[in-house]
């Protein structure tokens, strides 16, 4: 397993290793790979197209998976290892390939070739056998505006199916789609804040942080909800770590060393993205009040957070309202992916699935089993669509 992505220092010297040679270079912190590869190393077999990472054209390989380079900030790759379609030139199995491409004619201005060649050999390497809907779905983040991608899809399978024929099996277990570092282990976000449902992907062995005694956070917000039950009856059950664990989507226990201290993680399935952030959290209370901050990582992401909470009495007597006030900060890989209004609004519906099943755990039910394993992703989507359009036509005062 790969070992953490190191942040840049203050001079901006990125350091890591590109097609086998170690690379020493400055950097602002707002560059890009795509940009450090291009003008400061003159790998321009790296191309760069819609610059949002949705083209692939400017696709490499970080650390053995595709990446976006147009997305990946070079100063987040320090100590990394990293693979241009230069760094490729003598591989077996991009000779294959470049082999197959010219054969089926694969390709027509070459514009998008080098990101499709990366992407192609990292499905060669992993499927099992030439399955035509897997390495179309493979490719479906490297967009072709020339080939119409039969002759590509053909050229990928043609290689697939000679290697397995001469009894070279698939080099690494089949990856879930998704960014680099979503695939270090089951599921993630920001560790005790956003989480939805994980996947079953095998769990490996993963980083475990620790919170930083002056952890500043980056983003912050306010969520509240409400509970038909008094605030006593509410502050108990809050007071049981355990309990409040089995009510949060996503959250494991794998122990509690003494009181107040949880080592742990979250899961998260959303989108493409699937990882676990592993980790450390303590959690005090005082009355109706408490605390939880935490830590987490997934080997290549980490994640720092705290929520403090007060457990009030609600509108009606005998009910409760629970306001938090969440604070995170996301480095690595998947904070491409954590824009402040995407987190609070993935946020806002986590913490409903939460007080659902608080109620039904204060009510004596069972917890409902779709919220105890998270969001679906599709749910989520479609109520965010429906939560615009709903803003978007509501009558204006």
């Amino acid at each position: 397993m790969n070992a953490p992505l190191r942040h840049a220092g203050p001079t901006g010297l990125v350091t890591l290793t590109i097609n086998g040679r170690s690379v020493a270079a400055e950097a602002e912190p707002r560059t890009h790979l795509a940009d450090f590869l291009r003008d400061t190393l003159n790998l321009t077999g790296t191309h760069t197209g819609c610059e949002h990472g949705v083209c692939g054209a400017c696709t490499v390989e970080l650390d053995g998976e595709p990446a976006r380079a147009c997305l990946t900030f070079a100063a987040a790759c320090q100590g990394a290892q990293v693979r241009t379609i230069e760094g490729l030139a003598d591989d077996a199995v991009m000779a294959e390939l470049r082999a197959a491409f010219n054969r089926e004619h694969a390709l027509q201005c070459g514009f998008c070739t080098p990101g499709m060649l990366v992407s192609a050999r990292d499905l060669v390497l992993r499927l099992p056998e030439a399955d035509e809907r897997r390495i179309r779905l493979g490719l479906a983040g490297n967009l072709c505006r020339c080939t119409g991608y039969a002759g590509i899809v053909a050229a990928i399978a043609s290689v697939i199916t000679e290697r397995r024929a001469r009894g070279i099996p698939a080099a690494t277990a089949e990856r879930r789609l998704g960014p680099v570092g979503a695939h270090a282990g089951v599921d993630a976000i920001p560790s005790a804040l956003v989480a939805t449902a994980s996947a079953a992907v095998p769990l490996v062995a993963q980083t475990v942080v620790d919170l930083a005694d002056d952890f500043v956070p980056a983003h912050r917000f306010a969520q509240a909800f409400a509970l038909a039950f008094p605030p006593e009856q509410v502050a108990a059950l809050f007071a049981d770590v355990e309990a409040v664990a089995a009510c949060l989507p996503g959250a494991i226990i794998d122990s509690m060393p003494e009181p107040g201290f949880v080592r742990g993680g979250m899961r998260v399935t959303l989108g493409p993205i699937s990882t676990t952030f592993r980790g450390t959290a303590r959690v005090t209370q005082e009355g109706a009040s408490g605390r939880i901050r935490g830590a987490g990582g997934d080997g290549r992401s980490s994640t720092q957070g705290e929520i403090a909470y007060r457990i009030l009495p609600g509108a009606a007597p005998g009910t409760s309202r629970v306001e938090l006030e969440v604070g995170y900060t996301l480095k690595g890989p998947l904070a491409q992916f954590s824009r402040p209004g995407l987190v609070r609004e993935v946020a806002g519906r986590l913490i409903a699935a939460f007080a659902r099943n608080l109620e039904a755990r204060l009510s004596g039910r069972a917890v409902n089993p779709d919220d105890a394993r998270g969001l679906s992703p599709l749910r989520l989507v479609l109520s965010l669509i429906a939560d615009r359009l709903r803003r978007l036509f509501a009558p204006r005062a």
